[in-house]
């Protein structure tokens, strides 16, 4: 099976050109001005940008609570993410205390296997004792090497500072990576209980629990255990401007430092909490939703290069769910949807304000997670020898975000009313047309768990306008 993809404009996360891409079975197989090769498909791109397939490297699908699972499982996580662009995702293994890492490994795999997309994982140590570094070394050899680390829920998952420290050292020994949740759940806890017991259980109270500085301070013990154990660290969803400053200053002095926001640290502020439980529920999330001042810091941090990755977190609930926790704001399930809109959001809210380029919106929905989690140049990029994983940006198409039209299993959007620009008209995954004309195809196949043991294997965009892209001198490179 081959297609033909004409007239389009091809854009990475360095160039945008003028081109044709030919894809022959799972890959692209050329790149030039013209190709005039019969195909069994041609799809004409008059007017459209060609971009390589997006990497969400944070979701939560079919995450358990007391609430219920979050609801969207991996089938229907994954057809919202195709929807949106989105051709990978990288979920989590957070196993029960009395499992270990390789139990729960194995039983989240047979959980995704109806996943539409292509997937992958990152494991959660969640205590430490003498048997972890065997088990952080198995996953390692399994094909998982970055492993997620919760400084907050310290009743439940959270690690103490103890922990943290050698369960760096153990995955920096075996050549892993730690991704880190970063809140000081200590003083977390403390608002939250003393807030409760004043009678103070609105949502707005969740985000005043939370505070800024309960973020930056976990950021920069994250950082420091970090720096002590030589491992790298990788900072998920990022909220603060602060914290983004600290993160700067560790990466300028040689630190293998990486950073994640997420399109709701972009476009909304804390104004969301103050309205009845019913509107500002579904916005508690972990971190909070930040003050207004945040979201233009948390742009620069992307023009500037100190945050590599734009994740969701996608973790939706339902509106029942949510009031699981009306009259105690400590019970309601944290998180929301997102995995769909994350590229109309970049691209209407970033490109089309100026604030980031067409190229830097590829690298950070794309590149340089492939480059981080050791996926590149399989995925995040449109060369020769990739994956023929495709997206097909419509950028004259106008929408509204609705609960009532998007297509994850939640009754609530947290992007409600919002209007954007853009749309997926088509979307390949290894040459597999998935949505064709703006619809889902009928009759998928389950996409494929990706296994990766190359993390940091090439150049990443860490502080620096520019960065040796190692296929920019390679046969077929646009």
């Amino acid at each position: 099976m081959s297609i033909l993809i004409k007239n389009g404009t091809v854009v990475t996360s360095t160039q945008t050109l003028r081109v044709d891409v030919l894809i022959s079975g799972e890959s692209i197989v050329e790149i030039a001005p013209e190709i005039n090769e019969k195909a069994d498909t041609v799809i004409d791109a008059q007017g459209m940008y060609v971009l390589p397939g997006g990497i969400d490297p944070h979701v939560h699908l079919h995450l358990p609570t007391p609430a219920g699972c979050s609801i969207d499982d991996f089938k229907s996580g994954s057809i919202a993410a195709l929807y949106g662009g989105t051709t990978t995702f990288i979920d989590f293994v957070t196993p029960s205390k009395s499992e270990t890492l390789d139990e729960a490994l194995t039983k989240r795999i047979a959980e995704a296997t109806d996943s539409l997309t292509d997937y992958s994982f990152h494991v959660s140590p969640i205590k430490w004792d003498k048997t972890i570094e065997e088990q952080i070394a198995n996953c390692i050899e399994r094909g998982f090497p970055s492993f997620k680390i919760y400084m907050a829920y310290k009743e439940t998952v959270g690690l103490n500072d103890d922990e943290l420290y050698h369960v760096m050292h153990d995955v920096a020994s075996h050549g892993g990576m730690v991704t880190a949740h970063c809140e000081l759940g200590d003083e977390v806890d403390k608002l939250r209980n003393q807030f409760f017991e004043e009678g103070k259980v609105t949502p707005k109270y969740h985000a005043l629990s939370r505070p800024e500085s309960a973020e930056v301070s976990a950021v920069k013990r994250a950082m420091a255990f970090a720096d002590q154990t030589n491992c790298p660290l990788y900072i998920v969803h990022v909220s603060s401007g602060e914290s983004v400053k600290h993160i700067l200053q560790a990466q300028r002095s040689g630190q293998q430092v990486f950073a994640e926001t997420c399109p709701q640290y972009l476009t909304l502020n804390d104004s969301v909490y103050n309205d009845n439980f019913a509107e500002s529920g579904k916005y508690i999330i972990s971190p909070p939703i930040r003050s207004a001042n945040n979201n233009d810091l948390l742009w620069e941090g992307i023009s500037n290069n100190v945050i590599q990755t734009v994740g969701t977190d996608h973790c939706p609930f339902s509106q029942a769910q949510k009031e699981f926790g009306i009259n105690d704001f400590r019970k309601v399930p944290n998180g929301a949807g997102g995995i769909e809109h994350r590229l109309e959001l970049l691209y209407t809210f970033g490109v089309k304000n100026n604030k980031i380029s067409l190229n830097k919106l590829v690298d950070i929905f794309a590149t340089q997670a492939a480059k981080i989690f050791g996926l590149y140049p399989q995925k995040g990029e449109i060369a020769v020898g990739s994956d023929a994983d495709i997206v097909i940006w419509n950028p004259n198409a106008q929408r509204t975000i609705s609960a009532k039209n998007h297509h994850s299993k939640a009754d609530i959007s947290i992007y409600e009313g919002f209007k954007v620009n853009g749309k997926a008209e088509y979307v390949l995954l290894r040459g597999n047309m998935t949505i064709k004309n703006g619809q889902l195809v009928n009759g998928l196949n389950p996409g494929k768990l990706l296994l990766r043991k190359n993390i940091l294997s090439n150049p990443v965009n860490l502080n620096t306008s520019t960065y040796n892209d190692p296929l920019a001198d390679n046969c077929g490179r646009v």
